[in-house]
Parts: C-alpha cells; sequence; structure tokens
C-alpha cells in the first residue's frame, strides 16, 4: 500500500486526483495540500468539491513545511504552479519520496526554456536532467525507474499521442511542420476567477500565438518543429485537436491506419477510429485519448480528443504512477 499526497489538491486537477487515488486499491490517500497563502487552507475538501461529500472529507492542510508535509509519504503528487513545483519537487525527493508533478517545471531539458517561457531561471539542473517525461504510452520503461515523473502537459498529450507514431514511422514530409489547431475548455486555466477565463466573457479565441509555452514542449519530445495555435472555447472541460500534415509521397491511409494500430494495439487508453473522427462528448469524465484520421492526396487531417482534466492531467499521473510501481495501467482509472 502506497501512503500518498496531494498538494494542490483544491483545483480541478487536484481534486480528480484525490477522486482516483481514494479509490485505488493500492493507496492510502493520507493528506490533501494547499499552499500556506491559500484562501482554501483548513477548508474540508468535500465543502470545495461537494460531488465527494462523503467520499473524501479530509481536510486542506496548509503547506508550511516540506520535511513534516512528506513524513511517512512514499509518493507526491503535485498539482502546483510552475514556480512552486521547481522550488519543492528536489525537497520532496531529498526526502525520499517518488514525485510525479503535473506542473511544466521539469518537462523539458533544455534550462533557457524556461526563463524565455516560464519567467524564471532554473536552479536545479541536475533534477532536470534526470526527470523522466510522463507520456505514459511511450515513456513505460524509463517510468518504471524514475524517482521523478514530470507529467505533460494537456495540449502536448494529445498532440504528440497523434503525431508520434506518424513521425516515428517516418510518414510525415516535415519540411511542411505539422499545424496543430487546438480547443480546451475552461477549467484548463484552473478555479482562480479571472476576467480572461470568465465563462460569460467567453466565445472562442485564439491565445498565445507562438509564444505558448506547449510549443517547445511538444517540439522537444517530438523531435520536429510543429505550429501550434491554442484556444479557449466556452465549455468547462476537454480538448479538441485539428491536425494538418503533409504526407511522404506515396504514403496511404491503410498505412497511416497501420502504424496506429502498431502503436497502440496494446494502449487501453488510447481509442482508434477505423471510420471517421472522434468528439469531444466522447471522451468527457474518461481517462482515454480518442484519435482519428482523414486523408485527402498528400495531406492528412488528424483529429484528437481528451479531457484535458484527465488524460491530459490526473489520469495521466495515475497511470504513470500504475506504471511506475508495476500496477495494471488503468488501475483506479477506469
Amino acid at each position: 500500500m502506497l501512503n500518498t499526497l496531494v498538494v494542490g489538491a483544491s483545483g480541478y486537477t487536484g481534486a480528480e486526483l484525490a477522486a482516483y487515488l481514494h479509490r485505488h486499491p493500492y493507496t492510502n490517500l493520507i493528506r490533501l495540500m494547499v499552499s500556506a497563502q491559500s484562501v482554501d487552507a483548513d477548508k474540508c475538501f468535500s465543502d470545495l468539491h461537494p460531488q465527494y461529500k462523503g467520499i473524501v472529507d479530509l481536510p486542506l492542510q496548509p503547506m508550511t513545511d516540506i520535511t513534516n508535509a512528506a513524513k511517512g509519504i512514499d509518493v507526491v503528487f503535485l498539482a502546483t504552479a510552475h514556480e512552486v513545483s521547481h522550488d519543492i519537487v528536489p525537497l520532496f525527493l531529498a526526502a525520499g519520496c517518488t514525485v510525479f508533478d503535473l506542473s511544466g517545471a521539469y518537462r523539458v531539458q533544455n534550462a533557457q526554456i524556461y526563463q524565455q517561457y516560464y519567467g524564471f531561471k532554473h536552479k536545479h539542473t541536475q533534477w532536470l536532467a534526470q526527470a523522466v517525461y510522463g507520456l505514459a504510452e511511450w515513456q513505460a520503461e524509463k517510468i518504471k525507474q524514475a524517482q521523478l515523473v514530470a507529467v505533460p502537459g494537456c495540449y502536448p498529450t494529445v498532440s504528440q499521442l497523434s503525431l508520434k507514431p506518424l513521425l516515428e514511422n517516418s510518414l510525415l514530409d516535415t519540411s511542411h511542420w505539422p499545424v496543430i489547431n487546438a480547443t480546451s475548455g475552461v477549467s484548463g486555466a484552473g478555479r482562480k476567477a479571472s476576467m480572461t477565463s470568465s465563462f460569460c466573457e467567453i466565445s472562442l479565441q485564439p491565445y498565445g500565438i507562438f509564444t505558448h509555452r506547449h510549443q517547445p514542449e511538444i517540439e522537444e519530445h517530438l523531435g520536429t518543429r510543429v505550429i501550434f495555435t491554442p484556444h479557449l472555447g466556452n465549455f468547462a472541460r476537454g480538448i479538441l485537436a485539428t491536425i494538418t500534415c503533409k504526407l511522404k509521397p506515396g504514403v496511404t491511409a491503410e498505412q497511416i491506419n497501420e502504424v496506429y494500430q502498431q502503436a497502440y494495439k496494446d494502449k487501453p487508453l488510447v481509442r482508434l477510429y477505423s471510420k471517421g473522427v472522434p468528439a469531444l462528448k466522447s471522451v468527457i469524465g474518461l481517462p482515454f485519448c480518442d484519435i482519428g484520421f482523414v486523408v485527402q492526396g498528400d495531406y492528412l487531417i488528424v483529429v484528437g480528443t481528451e479531457d484535458n482534466l484527465l488524460k491530459g492531467a490526473a489520469a495521466q499521473a495515475v497511470q504513470c504512477m500504475n506504471i511506475r510501481f508495476g500496477f495494471e495501467e488503468t488501475q483506479a482509472l477506469l
């Protein structure tokens, strides 16, 4: 039985993590914590998230001392801001915990990216080099040995799962950069109130054009340049990505279907469409990434969709934990 801790448990992703870990047969959810400055400190988790009333009624403890927080804990999940994770990850690791960090603080090995895209200088490059990128379907062997897993971002997860089989099998003409247009629900902006993510203020709008921090994450782990444009939509949760690619001459739909089937035949949380493309409603509240495609001539359009809070965050983190400790990959997720 693994004693677990969730830091940042007041947020949407933290709530999903708490629910998964509570029902996981091989974890014991010991503590839920928030920052010492949080307005939610000392509140009951189920008062903030009443769907878990009578199920998870733990207090949201303020995190004031990492050493005390880590006592008796085997596994830590950090649903915290990038800067916060940057600072506290080494402390939990020093205490002997296995850490699953859902922020972007350890996802990209190039330390210069953090100054440019995250606004802080990375001071823990030794852990940056040792962190395992937790794209579960592609990194399982490394995850099995990891002390620190950097869980991918929501947009990078759906983008990479959609593109990796094609790139690994050299089906794309990468002189034409894949164009990723992806739309997310407002839960991706977190629980904190803001005019830019207020449901009544949102229609449909691109943001972070050429400057979004997920662009270098996608490019580093795919090994190719892309054009990534995120959009904010007026729905609560989920991501749908429409990806336009140029195929190498002679590549057929049958070849594309075959490489997807080979890549994901034994991957239970990726569902492939043999006809048509997926819709957002197919994955809301579920831990899957659904992928479909259409070919016309030398061009390919891939559509991938996921729940940004689940396969794009909490479900993938728990999936990584399952892989790390030898549990069934879908344990507690289905």
